[in-house]
């Protein structure tokens, strides 16, 4: 008995299923869809979409705003660049004019220099030259009796005659003319 009164109930009751997809509620759902849609359009046209314009224009004046003083500042800077490279090559150039100055100066004081030692030099030789030459005649002069002393007494030993100073210095003086 309970099945047959829950049966009863069923065939009652009229088989519709969800609302959204009964097909007399399309004409009531298209409705609040135009209303809703519109409503979110005109929103979206009246508030969002200005704002949203207002925004992106406010960027790109700020990004143009960047890009006017980046380009700005890159000219500046190539302006010192270019004052720079100036300047470099300016200093560059004085220095080559300092140098070539310098080398003119230190090279006419070097031959001044070596002029003057060259001088000194030659003076030194020639004094060196002359005592060396009186040296030798002062040490000539003084060998000449030594060395007749030593040949009468070599011949001495030698032979057992007695040879005077003065005939063993004329002997030498012999040997030196033959020589």
């Amino acid at each position: 008995m309970a099945a047959e009164a829950l049966n009863a109930a069923t065939q009652a009751a009229p088989k519709t299923g969800l609302p959204q997809l009964d097909v007399t509620w399309y004409p009531a759902q298209l409705f609040w869809l135009v209303i809703t849609f519109g409503l979110l359009f005109l929103f979206f046209w009246r508030v969002t979409l200005p704002m949203i314009e207002g925004i992106l224009r406010e960027r790109r004046n700020r990004i143009e705003g960047d890009l006017g003083i980046a380009e700005k500042m890159r000219q500046q800077a190539a302006a010192a660049l270019a004052g720079y490279e100036a300047e470099l090559a300016n200093a560059r150039s004085r220095a080559q004019q300092v140098l070539a100055e310098n080398r003119k100066t230190v090279g006419g004081t070097l031959d001044g220099l070596k002029a003057k030692a060259e001088a000194e030099m030659q003076a030194t030789m020639k004094t060196a030259e002359e005592r060396v030459s009186a040296e030798r005649a002062r040490a000539l002069a003084n060998l000449r009796p030594a060395a007749a002393e030593a040949a009468a007494d070599i011949v001495a030993r030698l032979i057992g005659t007695q040879v005077g100073a003065d005939e063993a210095a004329g002997a030498i003086t012999q040997l030196q003319a033959a020589e």
